[in-house]
């Protein structure tokens, strides 16, 4: 199958478009950071730094971490960003840029997402990790593609029941992590649970400026539910977007968040900087492991 220019779009250089990336820049063992700047505080633990770029929010490092190769890409905000990233990043390993045809070998990365987060259970508190088992997507973009074989649809029937879900927004769905990543991210130090991603900041998870939301009581419907012990336990906005594009692609993925605020109890971090440096020096001592 030959993918068209105007689908996969190459610089003059032979880089992929948004993250200005040649394959050779690129380790199998990747952190997907949000902000651009926390770019530098993953990557000023690593022993050398051998490659950097940016282009827009898509900042990226390149280096060894105590002999371990790793590349570090900053994603921006949202689900949409999530999608190039994604995408672009499987493009690098498992498309011949040259001839424009998918290999018949796919080599499946690592995908580690450092983030932060609102926790939505009292019992989780500010300043602690959430590892997401389930990542929940509020926000659509999924629906683009075909994921009947990604879905739990007895965990997405229940929330659509739980939260008399409305008719016109997207259907919810859940993915689950990897199951290796996570066994490797583990320990006494992280919460589990499932983690919700929605398509904004504001209205889509439920903060009232001057705009009336569609469910002022949805919020509260996702702190109660309860699959199986299985609850929700944070709120964010690239979780499920990672976890269904690596479920789709062949790569495995896992998603750990600090939590800097509370949304049950209304508390926010003293410190969030240093909850971030936490989070970020616990995830590159477990990759080493």
């Amino acid at each position: 199958m030959l993918i068209k220019a105007s689908e996969l779009i190459l610089n003059p250089d032979g880089s992929v478009y948004h993250l200005n990336l040649k394959t050779e820049h690129v380790a199998t063992t990747i952190i997907l950071v949000g902000d651009q700047d926390r770019v530098q505080k993953v990557s000023k633990h690593f022993d050398s730094i051998e490659f950097e770029t940016q282009k827009r929010e898509f900042k990226t490092h390149t280096g060894t971490y105590k002999g371990k190769r790793l590349t570090v890409i900053s994603t921006g905000i949202g689900p949409d960003n999530i999608d190039i990233v994604l995408n672009e990043l499987d493009a690098l390993f498992n498309i011949d840029l040259e001839t424009r045809q998918p290999k018949s070998n796919l080599t499946s990365l690592e995908i580690i997402r450092v983030g932060t987060s609102g926790s939505l259970q009292a019992e989780i508190p500010v300043d602690s990790f959430v590892l997401s088992t389930y990542g929940l997507d509020l926000n659509g973009m999924l629906h683009s593609y075909q994921i009947d074989s990604i879905c739990n649809p007895n965990i997405e029937n229940a929330f659509i029941n739980h939260t008399n879900w409305y008719s016109k927004k997207s259907q919810p769905i859940v993915i689950k992590n990897s199951h290796s990543l996570e066994k490797k991210l583990e320990s006494a130090s992280t919460f589990k649970g499932l983690t919700a991603t929605a398509g904004g900041f504001y209205g889509p998870q439920g903060r009232v400026l001057r705009l009336a939301i569609q469910d002022e009581a949805l919020n509260h419907k996702m702190d109660t539910f309860n699959f199986n012990g299985l609850k929700i336990t944070n709120l964010e906005m690239e979780t499920s977007a990672i976890y269904g594009l690596s479920k789709l692609l062949g790569h495995h993925a896992v998603s750990l968040n600090a939590i800097i605020a509370n949304r049950a109890n209304g508390t926010f971090s003293k410190n969030p900087s240093q909850v971030v440096e936490n989070l970020i020096t616990y995830t590159l001592n477990k990759i080493i492991e």
